[in-house]
Protein backbone atom coordinates (compact mmCIF):
# COMPACT_ATOMS: atom_id res chain seq x y z
CA UNK A 1 0.00 0.00 0.00
CA UNK A 2 1.11 3.31 -0.67
CA UNK A 3 2.45 5.38 2.18
CA UNK A 4 3.07 9.32 2.49
CA UNK A 5 6.75 8.29 2.87
CA UNK A 6 6.65 5.89 0.29
CA UNK A 7 5.69 8.38 -2.36
CA UNK A 8 8.22 10.71 -1.23
CA UNK A 9 11.09 8.13 -1.61
CA UNK A 10 9.69 7.47 -4.99
CA UNK A 11 10.09 11.52 -5.44
CA UNK A 12 6.45 12.05 -5.56
CA UNK A 13 5.31 15.32 -4.43
CA UNK A 14 1.80 15.26 -3.33
CA UNK A 15 -0.17 18.40 -2.28
CA UNK A 16 0.50 18.42 1.35
CA UNK A 17 4.02 18.37 0.93
CA UNK A 18 3.34 21.10 -1.56
CA UNK A 19 1.11 23.06 1.10
CA UNK A 20 4.17 22.30 3.86
CA UNK A 21 6.76 23.48 1.57
CA UNK A 22 5.20 27.07 0.72
CA UNK A 23 4.62 27.49 4.51
CA UNK A 24 8.29 26.44 5.60
CA UNK A 25 9.59 28.48 2.61
CA UNK A 26 11.84 25.49 1.52
CA UNK A 27 11.14 23.06 -1.82
CA UNK A 28 8.77 20.83 -1.72
CA UNK A 29 11.71 18.43 -2.71
CA UNK A 30 13.45 19.50 0.42
CA UNK A 31 10.32 18.00 2.67
CA UNK A 32 10.26 15.02 0.35
CA UNK A 33 13.21 14.18 0.90
CA UNK A 34 13.22 14.27 4.43
CA UNK A 35 10.09 12.06 4.54
CA UNK A 36 11.86 9.40 2.54
CA UNK A 37 15.18 9.57 5.09
CA UNK A 38 12.95 9.60 8.30
CA UNK A 39 13.84 13.08 9.34
CA UNK A 40 10.85 14.44 8.62
CA UNK A 41 7.03 13.83 9.34
CA UNK A 42 4.24 14.57 7.49
CA UNK A 43 1.24 13.69 9.78
CA UNK A 44 -2.00 12.72 7.91
CA UNK A 45 -3.99 9.90 8.23
CA UNK A 46 -6.08 9.08 4.85
CA UNK A 47 -8.84 9.61 5.95
CA UNK A 48 -8.79 12.87 7.01
CA UNK A 49 -8.92 16.55 5.25
CA UNK A 50 -6.62 18.83 6.28
CA UNK A 51 -6.82 22.57 5.29
CA UNK A 52 -3.27 23.00 7.37
CA UNK A 53 -1.69 19.77 7.38
CA UNK A 54 2.34 19.95 9.18
CA UNK A 55 5.16 19.11 8.31
CA UNK A 56 7.60 18.53 11.19
CA UNK A 57 11.41 17.69 11.46
CA UNK A 58 14.98 18.71 10.38
CA UNK A 59 15.55 21.94 8.64
CA UNK A 60 11.72 23.02 9.54
CA UNK A 61 10.10 25.17 12.16
CA UNK A 62 10.18 24.13 15.73
CA UNK A 63 6.53 23.19 16.32
CA UNK A 64 4.31 23.15 19.27
CA UNK A 65 1.47 21.08 19.67
CA UNK A 66 -1.66 21.69 22.36
CA UNK A 67 -3.47 18.68 24.44
CA UNK A 68 -6.98 18.92 25.26
CA UNK A 69 -9.47 16.56 26.08
CA UNK A 70 -12.04 15.71 28.63
CA UNK A 71 -11.45 14.21 32.34
CA UNK A 72 -13.73 11.70 34.18
CA UNK A 73 -14.56 15.14 36.50
CA UNK A 74 -14.94 17.56 34.08
CA UNK A 75 -16.65 15.57 31.04
CA UNK A 76 -18.17 18.92 28.85
CA UNK A 77 -17.21 18.67 25.72
CA UNK A 78 -18.18 22.26 25.47
CA UNK A 79 -15.29 23.58 27.62
CA UNK A 80 -12.24 21.28 25.10
CA UNK A 81 -14.17 22.82 22.05
CA UNK A 82 -13.21 26.15 23.42
CA UNK A 83 -10.37 25.24 24.03
CA UNK A 84 -9.49 24.16 20.44
CA UNK A 85 -10.96 27.61 19.62
CA UNK A 86 -8.06 29.20 21.57
CA UNK A 87 -5.70 26.91 20.74
CA UNK A 88 -6.47 27.47 16.48
CA UNK A 89 -6.67 31.12 17.30
CA UNK A 90 -3.29 31.26 19.34
CA UNK A 91 -1.09 29.06 16.11
CA UNK A 92 -1.05 25.77 17.33
CA UNK A 93 0.55 23.39 15.15
CA UNK A 94 -0.91 20.35 16.44
CA UNK A 95 -3.72 18.82 18.89
CA UNK A 96 -3.69 15.96 20.88
CA UNK A 97 -7.56 14.88 22.54
CA UNK A 98 -6.63 12.94 25.46
CA UNK A 99 -10.04 12.94 26.97
CA UNK A 100 -10.64 10.60 29.52
CA UNK A 101 -14.49 10.94 30.62
CA UNK A 102 -17.76 11.49 28.91
CA UNK A 103 -18.81 9.71 25.42
CA UNK A 104 -14.94 9.18 24.47
CA UNK A 105 -15.93 8.75 20.83
CA UNK A 106 -18.74 11.33 20.16
CA UNK A 107 -15.88 14.18 21.68
CA UNK A 108 -13.10 12.48 19.27
CA UNK A 109 -15.82 12.77 16.08
CA UNK A 110 -16.56 16.80 17.13
CA UNK A 111 -12.67 17.95 17.74
CA UNK A 112 -11.84 15.86 14.45
CA UNK A 113 -14.32 17.84 12.60
CA UNK A 114 -13.57 21.30 14.13
CA UNK A 115 -9.57 20.63 13.68
CA UNK A 116 -7.91 21.67 10.46
CA UNK A 117 -4.33 20.83 11.93
CA UNK A 118 -3.54 17.27 12.51
CA UNK A 119 -5.24 15.63 15.51
CA UNK A 120 -3.12 12.98 18.05
CA UNK A 121 -4.64 10.71 20.65
CA UNK A 122 -2.91 8.00 23.18
CA UNK A 123 -5.66 5.23 22.18
CA UNK A 124 -4.47 3.26 25.53
CA UNK A 125 -7.12 5.93 27.19
CA UNK A 126 -9.59 4.80 25.50
CA UNK A 127 -9.17 0.72 25.95
CA UNK A 128 -8.56 1.33 29.31
CA UNK A 129 -11.89 3.53 29.74
CA UNK A 130 -13.91 1.49 28.02
CA UNK A 131 -12.47 -1.57 30.25
CA UNK A 132 -13.58 -0.03 33.26
CA UNK A 133 -16.68 1.97 32.42
CA UNK A 134 -18.60 -0.14 29.80
CA UNK A 135 -17.50 -3.92 30.45
CA UNK A 136 -16.39 -3.41 34.31
CA UNK A 137 -13.79 -4.88 34.74
CA UNK A 138 -9.85 -4.16 35.13
CA UNK A 139 -7.19 -2.77 32.93
CA UNK A 140 -5.48 -5.89 33.51
CA UNK A 141 -8.57 -7.75 31.70
CA UNK A 142 -8.19 -6.02 28.31
CA UNK A 143 -7.39 -8.50 25.28
CA UNK A 144 -5.13 -8.02 23.00
CA UNK A 145 -8.02 -7.25 20.10
CA UNK A 146 -9.41 -4.61 21.80
CA UNK A 147 -6.45 -3.05 22.11
CA UNK A 148 -6.17 -3.42 18.62
CA UNK A 149 -10.16 -2.98 18.27
CA UNK A 150 -9.37 0.95 19.48
CA UNK A 151 -6.51 1.49 17.34
CA UNK A 152 -8.55 0.57 13.86
CA UNK A 153 -11.78 2.72 15.73
CA UNK A 154 -9.34 5.82 16.15
CA UNK A 155 -8.03 5.23 12.70
CA UNK A 156 -11.10 5.01 10.95
CA UNK A 157 -12.11 8.56 12.65
CA UNK A 158 -9.29 9.91 11.27
CA UNK A 159 -6.80 10.61 13.73
CA UNK A 160 -3.38 11.91 11.87
CA UNK A 161 -1.02 10.29 14.98
CA UNK A 162 -1.27 8.13 17.96
CA UNK A 163 1.08 7.82 20.78
CA UNK A 164 1.76 3.69 21.62
CA UNK A 165 3.95 2.99 24.17
CA UNK A 166 6.16 0.02 22.36
CA UNK A 167 9.28 0.53 23.59
CA UNK A 168 8.64 -0.81 27.45
CA UNK A 169 9.34 -4.82 26.61
CA UNK A 170 10.14 -7.15 29.37
CA UNK A 171 13.50 -6.38 29.03
CA UNK A 172 12.81 -2.31 30.06
CA UNK A 173 11.21 -3.69 33.37
CA UNK A 174 14.18 -5.76 34.17
CA UNK A 175 15.84 -2.15 33.93
CA UNK A 176 13.09 -0.26 36.45
CA UNK A 177 13.10 -3.27 38.75
CA UNK A 178 16.71 -2.79 39.49
CA UNK A 179 16.24 0.59 39.71
CA UNK A 180 15.20 2.91 42.66
CA UNK A 181 13.52 6.01 41.29
CA UNK A 182 12.14 8.59 43.41
CA UNK A 183 8.71 8.62 41.21
CA UNK A 184 8.15 5.65 39.80
CA UNK A 185 6.85 5.60 36.42
CA UNK A 186 4.57 9.29 35.53
CA UNK A 187 3.06 8.05 32.23
CA UNK A 188 -0.35 7.12 32.50
CA UNK A 189 -0.20 5.02 29.08
CA UNK A 190 3.18 3.95 30.46
CA UNK A 191 1.56 2.72 34.13
CA UNK A 192 -1.02 1.10 32.13
CA UNK A 193 0.92 -1.25 30.04
CA UNK A 194 2.96 -1.84 32.83
CA UNK A 195 0.22 -2.94 35.02
CA UNK A 196 -0.87 -4.99 32.30
CA UNK A 197 2.17 -6.77 31.87
CA UNK A 198 3.19 -7.31 35.13
CA UNK A 199 -0.59 -8.95 36.22
CA UNK A 200 -0.73 -11.31 33.38
CA UNK A 201 3.15 -11.82 33.30
CA UNK A 202 3.01 -11.40 29.14
CA UNK A 203 4.84 -8.97 27.05
CA UNK A 204 3.60 -6.14 25.83
CA UNK A 205 1.19 -5.90 23.51
CA UNK A 206 2.62 -3.41 21.37
CA UNK A 207 5.79 -4.61 21.31
CA UNK A 208 4.91 -8.79 20.63
CA UNK A 209 2.49 -7.44 18.06
CA UNK A 210 4.38 -4.51 16.55
CA UNK A 211 4.08 -5.80 13.16
CA UNK A 212 -0.13 -5.85 13.42
CA UNK A 213 0.47 -2.26 14.48
CA UNK A 214 2.87 -1.26 11.63
CA UNK A 215 0.26 -3.28 9.22
CA UNK A 216 -2.54 -0.73 10.73
CA UNK A 217 -0.55 2.58 10.78
CA UNK A 218 0.12 2.07 7.25
CA UNK A 219 -3.44 1.23 5.84
CA UNK A 220 -4.37 4.80 7.00
CA UNK A 221 -0.99 6.04 7.05
CA UNK A 222 -0.97 7.01 10.58
CA UNK A 223 2.44 8.48 12.03
CA UNK A 224 3.05 6.85 15.04
CA UNK A 225 4.63 8.75 18.03
CA UNK A 226 6.51 6.09 19.68
CA UNK A 227 5.99 6.87 23.11
CA UNK A 228 7.99 7.30 26.14
CA UNK A 229 6.04 5.10 28.65
CA UNK A 230 9.17 5.19 31.18
CA UNK A 231 10.15 9.24 30.71
CA UNK A 232 11.56 10.61 34.15
CA UNK A 233 9.19 12.36 36.48
CA UNK A 234 11.30 14.58 38.54
CA UNK A 235 15.12 15.69 37.69
CA UNK A 236 16.28 13.33 40.16
CA UNK A 237 15.10 9.98 37.91
CA UNK A 238 16.49 11.65 34.59
CA UNK A 239 18.68 9.90 32.13
CA UNK A 240 18.94 6.75 33.99
CA UNK A 241 19.13 2.97 32.32
CA UNK A 242 15.19 2.72 32.35
CA UNK A 243 15.17 5.75 30.23
CA UNK A 244 17.97 4.77 27.88
CA UNK A 245 16.59 1.25 27.56
CA UNK A 246 13.50 2.05 26.76
CA UNK A 247 14.94 4.85 23.85
CA UNK A 248 17.38 2.34 22.33
CA UNK A 249 14.72 0.06 21.63
CA UNK A 250 12.34 2.61 20.19
CA UNK A 251 15.44 2.99 17.72
CA UNK A 252 14.79 -0.29 16.53
CA UNK A 253 11.45 0.28 15.96
CA UNK A 254 12.00 2.56 14.50
CA UNK A 255 13.89 0.98 11.74
CA UNK A 256 11.63 -1.58 11.40
CA UNK A 257 8.65 1.02 10.93
CA UNK A 258 10.53 2.94 7.92
CA UNK A 259 10.76 -0.59 6.30
CA UNK A 260 6.90 -0.87 5.56
CA UNK A 261 6.69 2.88 5.12
CA UNK A 262 5.35 4.06 8.59
CA UNK A 263 6.39 7.53 9.60
CA UNK A 264 7.72 7.87 13.19
CA UNK A 265 8.54 10.40 15.44
CA UNK A 266 10.01 9.56 18.96
CA UNK A 267 8.53 11.14 22.50
CA UNK A 268 11.68 12.11 24.68
CA UNK A 269 11.45 12.96 28.27
CA UNK A 270 9.70 15.31 30.24
CA UNK A 271 11.96 16.30 33.60
CA UNK A 272 15.90 16.84 33.08
CA UNK A 273 18.07 19.17 34.17
CA UNK A 274 19.42 22.00 32.41
CA UNK A 275 22.88 20.59 32.01
CA UNK A 276 21.34 17.00 30.91
CA UNK A 277 19.33 18.31 28.21
CA UNK A 278 21.35 18.49 24.91
CA UNK A 279 22.56 15.11 25.72
CA UNK A 280 19.40 14.07 25.95
CA UNK A 281 18.62 15.23 22.65
CA UNK A 282 22.08 13.62 21.13
CA UNK A 283 21.34 10.42 22.55
CA UNK A 284 17.67 10.61 20.99
CA UNK A 285 18.93 11.53 17.65
CA UNK A 286 21.87 9.06 17.75
CA UNK A 287 19.54 5.94 18.83
CA UNK A 288 16.87 6.79 16.51
CA UNK A 289 18.73 7.76 13.14
CA UNK A 290 17.55 11.10 13.63
CA UNK A 291 13.72 10.60 13.71
CA UNK A 292 11.98 13.52 14.70
CA UNK A 293 11.94 13.87 18.59
CA UNK A 294 8.87 15.38 20.49
CA UNK A 295 9.37 16.61 24.19
CA UNK A 296 7.59 17.08 26.93
CA UNK A 297 8.66 20.47 28.02
CA UNK A 298 11.29 19.78 29.17
CA UNK A 299 10.80 20.93 32.83
CA UNK A 300 14.53 21.49 33.94
CA UNK A 301 13.16 21.53 37.69
CA UNK A 302 10.33 20.49 39.93
CA UNK A 303 9.92 23.33 41.95
CA UNK A 304 7.02 25.48 39.73
CA UNK A 305 3.91 24.40 40.05
CA UNK A 306 1.56 27.43 38.76
CA UNK A 307 4.55 28.10 36.45
CA UNK A 308 5.46 24.86 35.02
CA UNK A 309 4.61 26.99 31.44
CA UNK A 310 7.48 29.11 32.27
CA UNK A 311 9.34 26.25 33.30
CA UNK A 312 8.77 24.04 30.02
CA UNK A 313 9.59 27.04 27.81
CA UNK A 314 13.18 27.23 29.26
CA UNK A 315 13.95 23.88 28.76
CA UNK A 316 12.07 23.88 25.62
CA UNK A 317 14.11 26.44 24.36
CA UNK A 318 17.27 24.28 25.18
CA UNK A 319 15.99 21.11 24.21
CA UNK A 320 15.12 22.51 20.62
CA UNK A 321 17.93 24.79 19.80
CA UNK A 322 19.99 21.28 20.59
CA UNK A 323 17.96 19.51 17.87
CA UNK A 324 14.10 18.90 19.13
CA UNK A 325 12.00 19.52 16.84
CA UNK A 326 8.50 18.92 18.49
CA UNK A 327 7.40 20.62 21.65
CA UNK A 328 4.51 19.45 24.04
CA UNK A 329 3.35 22.33 25.63
CA UNK A 330 2.62 22.80 29.32
CA UNK A 331 0.10 24.73 31.00
CA UNK A 332 -0.03 27.04 34.17
CA UNK A 333 -2.22 24.11 35.63
CA UNK A 334 0.51 21.46 35.13
CA UNK A 335 0.34 18.54 38.02
CA UNK A 336 -2.27 20.75 39.66
CA UNK A 337 -6.03 20.49 37.73
CA UNK A 338 -7.03 20.67 33.76
CA UNK A 339 -6.41 23.68 32.35
CA UNK A 340 -8.58 26.05 31.69
CA UNK A 341 -9.31 28.80 28.61
CA UNK A 342 -6.69 31.14 29.67
CA UNK A 343 -4.07 28.32 30.74
CA UNK A 344 -4.24 26.86 27.31
CA UNK A 345 -3.37 30.03 25.98
CA UNK A 346 -0.74 30.86 28.39
CA UNK A 347 1.11 27.78 27.86
CA UNK A 348 0.99 27.38 24.24
CA UNK A 349 2.65 31.31 23.77
CA UNK A 350 5.25 30.25 26.34
CA UNK A 351 5.89 27.13 23.61
CA UNK A 352 5.68 29.29 20.92
CA UNK A 353 8.75 31.73 22.09
CA UNK A 354 10.34 28.62 23.39
CA UNK A 355 10.13 27.18 19.60
CA UNK A 356 10.92 30.60 18.10
CA UNK A 357 14.36 30.93 20.41
CA UNK A 358 15.15 27.84 19.04
CA UNK A 359 14.33 28.47 15.63
CA UNK A 360 17.02 31.45 16.01
CA UNK A 361 19.45 29.06 16.59
CA UNK A 362 18.87 26.85 14.12
CA UNK A 363 18.83 29.29 11.84
CA UNK A 364 15.45 28.83 10.28
CA UNK A 365 14.13 30.62 7.56
CA UNK A 366 12.26 34.04 8.72
CA UNK A 367 12.99 33.39 12.52
CA UNK A 368 16.20 35.87 12.01
CA UNK A 369 14.10 38.36 10.00
CA UNK A 370 11.11 38.59 12.50
CA UNK A 371 13.40 39.57 14.99
CA UNK A 372 14.82 41.72 13.40
CA UNK A 373 11.68 43.77 12.23
CA UNK A 374 10.74 44.27 15.78
CA UNK A 375 14.02 45.54 16.82
CA UNK A 376 13.80 47.76 13.75
CA UNK A 377 9.81 49.33 14.97
CA UNK A 378 11.46 49.53 18.23
CA UNK A 379 14.56 52.19 17.18
CA UNK A 380 11.39 54.17 15.45
CA UNK A 381 9.01 53.62 18.25
CA UNK A 382 6.58 52.37 15.79
CA UNK A 383 4.41 51.41 18.28
CA UNK A 384 1.64 49.53 16.01
CA UNK A 385 3.98 47.74 14.20
CA UNK A 386 5.64 46.46 17.15
CA UNK A 387 2.34 45.28 18.60
CA UNK A 388 1.64 43.81 15.07
CA UNK A 389 5.06 41.53 15.36
CA UNK A 390 3.86 40.82 18.83
CA UNK A 391 3.71 36.82 19.31
CA UNK A 392 0.25 37.76 21.39
CA UNK A 393 -0.45 41.38 19.80
CA UNK A 394 -3.64 41.56 22.29
CA UNK A 395 -1.85 41.10 25.20
CA UNK A 396 0.82 43.73 23.60
CA UNK A 397 -1.97 46.13 23.01
CA UNK A 398 -3.62 45.68 26.20
CA UNK A 399 -0.21 46.46 28.31
CA UNK A 400 0.76 49.37 26.20
CA UNK A 401 -3.36 51.30 26.39
CA UNK A 402 -3.48 50.16 30.63
CA UNK A 403 0.30 51.91 30.83
CA UNK A 404 -1.38 55.21 29.59
CA UNK A 405 0.64 57.49 26.04
CA UNK A 406 3.33 59.31 27.07
CA UNK A 407 3.41 62.95 25.53
CA UNK A 408 7.06 61.51 24.52
CA UNK A 409 5.64 59.11 21.68
CA UNK A 410 7.62 56.91 24.34
CA UNK A 411 6.29 53.94 26.58
CA UNK A 412 5.21 55.58 30.24
CA UNK A 413 8.15 53.83 32.06
CA UNK A 414 10.76 56.47 30.24
CA UNK A 415 8.79 59.24 28.89
CA UNK A 416 11.24 62.05 28.21
CA UNK A 417 14.20 59.78 29.19
CA UNK A 418 13.68 57.27 26.98
CA UNK A 419 17.01 55.93 25.88
CA UNK A 420 16.28 55.53 22.45
CA UNK A 421 15.01 59.07 22.22
CA UNK A 422 17.99 60.37 24.24
CA UNK A 423 20.58 58.28 21.91
CA UNK A 424 18.98 59.33 18.80
CA UNK A 425 19.80 62.64 19.47
CA UNK A 426 23.43 62.44 20.63
CA UNK A 427 23.84 60.02 17.88
CA UNK A 428 23.11 63.22 15.22
CA UNK A 429 26.08 64.97 16.84
CA UNK A 430 27.98 62.22 17.06
CA UNK A 431 27.79 61.91 13.27
CA UNK A 432 28.21 65.64 13.10
CA UNK A 433 31.66 65.99 14.73
CA UNK A 434 33.15 64.16 12.14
Amino acid sequence: METLKKLAEQGILTEEIKICAEKEGVSPEFIARGIAKGEIVLTKNKKSKLSQPCAIGKGLKTKVNVNIGTSKDRPFIEEELAKLEIALKYGTDTVMDLSTGGPIDEIRKLIREKCPVPLGTVPIYQAALEAVEKHHKSIVDITVSEFFEVIQKQAEDGVDFMTIHCGINKQALERLKNKERILGVVSRGGSFIIEWMVYNNKENPFYEYYDELLDLAATYDITLSLGDGLRPGCIADATDAPQLQELITLGELTLRAWEKGVQVMIEGPGHVPLNQIEANIKLQKQLCYNAPFYVLGPLPTDIAPGYDHIVGAVGGALAASAGADFLCYLTPAEHLRLPTLEDVKEGLIASKIAAHIADLVKGVKGAWEWDLEMAKARAKLDWEKQIALSIDPEKARKYRLEGGISRSKACTMCGEYCAIKIYEHAYKFLKGAH
